[in-house]
């Protein structure tokens, strides 16, 4: 029985593009270029910050004075009413990610029950200890969370190493190129986009029981 639901952010309940356009600018190149070179940085699986070295060398995004940092306008359009179903369904809801603190002000006045990062943490995913981390803030046993995420490398296969339940959203340029690898069926639930998270996942409640790819 699915008890508590964490979302991974970028690209699952949050939208980069708009950080990647600034990103583009900084760089001074077009967009389409820079979202070539991270598509094929994603093909190789090497960590987006290759992007960088790969149009700028010797740059140091640290220190370009871009505010990396989402807003509330860069949530999903499918992201609120996602949380308000979940939350009326009884479900605890999670936020938690490969992103510095600061996201709270995302999800004001959303039904988010705890928002974790690395930064607090000291830990970044893919870690198992991230996800330790993420089951003793959920106080929930890991087969009682479903962890939601674009990529297979950061979010699909360790939460199910961790022993949760995985959720693989097929959006963004991970979700869409990993969505064609095979480990992809490793998945227990398969969706398109937040809007059949709650019935897919009271779905497998009912009829998986948390064990088996639905």
């Amino acid at each position: 029985m699915v008890t508590t639901v964490v979302f991974d952010v970028g690209e699952t309940l949050v939208d980069e593009s708009r950080l990647w356009r600034l990103w583009a600018d900084r760089l001074g190149v077009p967009n389409h270029v820079l979202f070539a070179v991270l598509g094929a940085t994603i093909e190789r699986g090497e960590h987006h910050r290759r992007v960088f070295e790969v149009l700028r060398p010797g740059f140091d995004p640290a220190r370009a004075g871009v505010a990396d940092v989402f807003e509330s306008c860069d949530l999903y359009p499918d992201a609120p009413a996602c949380l308000d179903a979940l939350h009326l369904r009884g479900l605890r809801i999670g936020v938690a990610g490969n992103q510095p603190e600061g996201m709270d002000r995302v999800f004001e006045g959303l039904p988010v029950d705890f928002v974790a990062s690395y930064a607090r943490w000291n830990v970044e995913k893919p870690s198992p200890l991230f996800f330790r981390k993420l089951a003793e803030e959920a106080q929930a046993a890991p087969g009682e969370i479903a962890y939601v995420g674009d990529r297979l490398d950061n979010d699909i296969l360790p939460a199910l190493e961790a022993g949760m339940i995985a959720v693989f959203i097929r959006r963004g340029p991970w979700g869409y190129l990993h969505a064609r690898r095979p480990e992809a069926a490793r998945a227990h639930v398969r969706i398109e986009s937040l809007g059949e998270l709650p019935d897919a996942l009271e779905h497998f409640s009912m009829h998986r029981g948390g064990d088996d790819p639905a």
